[in-house]
This record gives structure tokens, C-alpha cells and sequence, in this order.
């Protein structure tokens, strides 16, 4: 039986030409069948684990060459410090997207009880986020799926917000009209772009990643109908791709909001613009 050195170099070896993230790739899946840590694993390089495990660790190496995207082979993902179980049924956490969850709370008075709306919620990990950074918060999480809001349900439970409720709907239909802040991470890539061909987002559901042909229908959806949800001085909180800072900003402006703002990410793009009713 291999030791982690050899299965690891067997992984890095698979997996060289198909991701970019070789190395990093087969510690996580080998730390994931194992039910240990990265640390664990250089700690004990000499380990020799079983032939089951040793099975499984090449099975989702094969899965891993093909493209599906680690996160769905482990089923979790990190996001805000905290890990969030995912499925092929939801988009999968990205690091820009904490821009959005930090612009909110700055936003926000973190003493004061406040009504928050997270559209198009998927694993949860915007509104579980927020819910747990502000405890007296009600976070309501919405989304059209039901495979997405049970996956939010479970991760809500497990990281005990017990102040986020959910409701199966479109966008802002049938939300409460006194929100303090409405916030959203909806579908901003354009149809036909060819980078849907490309990485993980082969695998994610398409319905989470595309609205029209220039990438904007559901952030004008929003838009054009949270403002009347919102209690004067309300707060609307947009991701959006890094070339739409401009149309998000002109559609904000025409809905009436004041104090509009575009945060850049960490790679220096526009990626969260925020507004006030």
C-alpha cells in the first residue's frame, strides 16, 4: 500500500495537466477521504492508508481530471470563515463574493435589530454569513430552487443561525416592504460567453450564472423592484461581473437610489455596488 508521499505524488501527477491547482487539489481531496487535516497529512507522510481509501482518493482524482470542481467533490466549501456545504445544485462560494457580505455590515448600524433580504441565496453563505456576524439581525433567504433552500437550511442549521428563515420565490416577489438592506449575488454572466466553457463553472448550474444576453436582467430585476421594499435609507447590495460597475451604477440611478458606491475586489475589479433608498 502507497504512503500519503506517493499518493500525493500520484495526485499532483493526474491532475498536472488539468488543473491549475494541482498540489493543492490532491492534499485537499486526500485530507477529505482521509477525514483529516492538510497539517495531519505532512505530519505523518509515511502513513500508508487503507486500500478503501486509497480507492476512493483515485476515484475522485479521476472526477477531478475531468473538471468537476473540488468543492463538489467534498461537498463543503469555506466562505467568511466558516464551511459551507455545497451540491451541483447551488453556485459554489468565491472569495470576491465576501466583498459583498463586508460592504453590508459596514453599512449597517451593528448594534441595531435590522430586517435583511438575501435574493437568490443558494448554499445560504451570504445570508448564514451575515446572520451570524449580527445575531440580532432577521436575515430572510430566498431562492426559486428547492434543492438550494433545503441546502441552505442545512447549512443555517449546522452553524446555528437560528435567525435566518427562507422562502422559495423570484427575486423581490412577495417580499416584506420594511427590509433594511436587501442584498444579492444573482446571475450576471452573458449568454453565449465563452468562459462558460471553461473550469468549474461547467458544472455549476447555469441557471445560477447566466440572465440575458448582456448579463444584466436579473441585476435590473432587482434593481427596478427592491427600492419599494426598502425602509427610507435602505441599503441595496449588488455583486456583479467586472465590466457592469457602470450599467449597475446608471440603473441604480434611475430607480431613485442616493449614495451610490462601487467596491473593487481584491484583483482591483469593480465587483459589489451598493445604493440607498
Amino acid at each position: 500500500m502507497a504512503t500519503l508521499t506517493e499518493l500525493l505524488h500520484e495526485g499532483r501527477a493526474l491532475l498536472e495537466e488539468h488543473s491549475p491547482s494541482a498540489d493543492l487539489d490532491a492534499r485537499v481531496l486526500l485530507a477529505h477521504v482521509l477525514g483529516r487535516s492538510e497539517t495531519w497529512l505532512r505530519t505523518w507522510p509515511e502513513h500508508r492508508p487503507g486500500r478503501e481509501e486509497a480507492g476512493r482518493y483515485r476515484a475522485l482524482l479521476r472526477h477531478r481530471a475531468r473538471g468537476c470542481p473540488v468543492a463538489y467533490l467534498t461537498g463543503e466549501r469555506e466562505f467568511f470563515g466558516h464551511s459551507f456545504r455545497v451540491s451541483e445544485a447551488v453556485l459554489i462560494p468565491r472569495p470576491e463574493t465576501e466583498l459583498l457580505v463586508e460592504a453590508v455590515l459596514e453599512r449597517l448600524p451593528g448594534e441595531n435589530a435590522a430586517r435583511v433580504a438575501d435574493l437568490g441565496t443558494g448554499s445560504g453563505a451570504i445570508a448564514v454569513s451575515l446572520a451570524l456576524a449580527r445575531p440580532q439581525w432577521t436575515v430572510l433567504a430566498t431562492d426559486e430552487s428547492d434543492e438550494a433552500l433545503e441546502l441552505a437550511r442545512v447549512n443555517a442549521r449546522a452553524l446555528g443561525a437560528g435567525n435566518v428563515s427562507l422562502s422559495r420565490t423570484h427575486w423581490c416577489a412577495d417580499l416584506p416592504g420594511d427590509l433594511d438592506a436587501v442584498v444579492s449575488n444573482p446571475p450576471y454572466v452573458a449568454e453565449g460567453d465563452p468562459h462558460l466553457k471553461e473550469g468549474d463553472v461547467r458544472f455549476e448550474p447555469r441557471a445560477a450564472l447566466t440572465a440575458g444576453p448582456e448579463g444584466l436582467d436579473a441585476l435590473r430585476a432587482i434593481v427596478e423592484q427592491a427600492p419599494a421594499h426598502l425602509v427610507p435609507g435602505g441599503l441595496l447590495a449588488l455583486e456583479h461581473g467586472y465590466d457592469q460597475g457602470e450599467a449597475v451604477r446608471a440603473l441604480m440611478h434611475e430607480a431613485g437610489l442616493a449614495a451610490i458606491e462601487t467596491l473593487r475586489d481584491l484583483a482591483g475589479h469593480e465587483r459589489v455596488t451598493a445604493g440607498c433608498r
